[in-house]
């Protein structure tokens, strides 16, 4: 099935896609759209009978886990950082008057 890609179709896709081409880009275009349309069809002539349908080309499992606690209360370690504080907060110059 050989779809014509002819001057009437590219300044079509042109409006849809909001290009501006010009001679030489729209002959370009309709060169690159016929490479495409011939391996689509290429595609369409395979025998696939023996495929499984997949939704994703790697096979995909839950990966998901129970959320567990691995880390301590390190607010003390992290506080020490600061290069101002006040108690256990960091301390920043004020920004609004």
């Amino acid at each position: 099935m050989a779809v014509k890609i002819d001057d009437e179709m590219i300044e079509y896709v042109g409006i849809l896609a909001q290009l501006e081409l010009s001679g030489e880009e729209k002959k370009k275009a309709g060169e690159d759209m016929g490479r495409m349309l011939e391996y689509i069809d290429m595609l369409n002539g395979l025998n696939t009978s023996d495929t499984a349908p997949m939704t994703h080309l790697f096979d995909t499992r839950n990966v998901f886990r129970e959320d567990e606690v691995t880390n301590s209360d390190m607010s003390q370690e992290m506080i020490a950082n600061a290069p101002s504080r006040k108690e256990k907060q960091y301390k920043v110059p004020r920004t609004v008057e």
